[in-house]
């Protein structure tokens, strides 16, 4: 089957559940892009964001640096698919806002990563890994709409840890974690409080496995409204000095 992959490569768009292609998919060195689903970006109600459009314009038809920026406005609220009036209006939108820097080393190198939980499962299986010094440069990672627990995540990243492949990344990217699901309505004071719990947990994980390592936590790569797409296995630079991440496509 790779070798069917390897003799005619074509652009993949797609996250979540995807990360168990797209982590295929560079291990047989073809890359590939994190984001963009039909019924999340393409037919979100109303029109697709200003920026998510931006930045899917720029993935499928330009190649070249692209600067990401945080959202001027997002959601992570679920639109029920079965009622067609939803989809002639976009959904209202939260405040922005910025970005978390951890670190002031500034970083260059290619992107790996995507779903946590698939990624766990990519380790667990063990059947498209790399050997680990074949891994460098930026870690990204998203949550989705089953809301891992702090723990979960805790325990998840420990694996990798453990496992000597969370040491081998100079910066890490923590996806605006998505807090609420069509069949898990947090308060807003629960939701504040989940974001939290779960960016405390990555900073206490880097501190026991890599604490060198530069972080940015609240970007909008993951299952929250606007996306960003990623090169997957693309370049990157992070400039925390100037609060800057730029892709390649």
């Amino acid at each position: 089957m790779p070798a069917v992959f390897r003799a005619d490569p074509k652009p993949f768009f797609g996250y979540s559940d995807n990360t168990n292609l797209l982590n295929f998919l560079y291990s047989q060195g073809i890359p590939a892009f994190h984001g963009g689903t039909v019924m999340v970006q393409f037919g979100r109600g109303g029109a697709m964001h200003p920026e998510t459009e931006r930045s899917l314009r720029a993935a499928l038809f330009t190649s070249g640096e692209f600067e990401l920026t945080p959202g001027s406005g997002w959601t992570d609220d679920d639109r029920d698919w079965s009622d067609p009036t939803l989809l002639e209006t976009e959904p209202d939108l939260f405040e922005p806002t910025e970005w978390s820097w951890y670190g002031d080393a500034p970083v260059s190198g290619n992107l790996w990563g995507g779903n946590l939980d698939i990624i766990g499962w990519q380790l667990a299986a063990n059947r498209w890994m790399l050997p680990q010094s074949e891994y460098a440069g930026i870690l990204f990672l998203e949550t989705d709409e089953e809301l891992p627990s702090a723990t979960h995540v805790y325990r998840t990243l420990r694996n990798l840890g453990e496992r000597g492949l969370l040491e081998r990344f100079e910066a890490v990217l923590w996806a605006r974690p998505k807090s609420r699901a069509i069949d898990s309505q947090l308060s807003p004071e629960d939701s504040a409080t989940y974001v939290e719990e779960q960016y405390a947990v990555v900073r206490r994980t880097l501190a026991e496995y890599n604490e060198k390592a530069l972080l940015v936590t609240g970007l909008d790569f993951g299952h929250t409204d606007p996306q960003f797409v990623l090169p997957y296995g693309g370049h990157a630079e992070l400039d925390p000095a100037n609060h800057r991440i730029t892709v390649t496509y």
